[in-house]
């Protein structure tokens, strides 16, 4: 029974970790937006990119947490894995102004993170 119960917690702890993940990959498209309007844009999309990374590492540790004691697949440590490289390269392109791949990512992370969502 206390097993049961750890691994529903780890399990919404995961759960809520893609949740955040992917909603601060929909706030970054909202500041890009800003970005192209406002003058505050800029520093939005900075620190949101800041925040979004941070839940890509905070997704990573979940899935490991998840994993680990429980024994379970490692499919979700794999899956964190790819979305935190994909973040770093995310912010590889921002930093050198490369919208051309830097939006089409976006919108792939965005998408491969809901999926993520709804699998769980």
């Amino acid at each position: 029974m206390a097993t049961q119960v750890a691994a529903r917690r780890r399990f919404s702890f995961l759960r809520i970790t893609i949740a955040l993940q992917t909603l601060t990959i929909f706030l970054q498209a909202v500041s890009a937006g800003l970005l192209l309007t406002s003058s505050y844009g800029e520093t939005l999309h900075s620190a949101g990119a800041r925040v979004m990374y941070g839940a890509s590492m905070l997704y990573l540790l979940a899935a490991v947490l998840a994993w680990k004691p429980g024994g379970g697949s490692p499919r979700p440590v794999w899956h964190a894995s790819g979305f935190l490289v994909l973040a770093s390269v995310q912010v590889v392109l921002g930093i050198a102004h490369i919208p051309s791949v830097h939006l089409p990512l976006g919108v792939l992370m965005f998408g491969l993170s809901l999926l993520a969502l709804a699998r769980r």
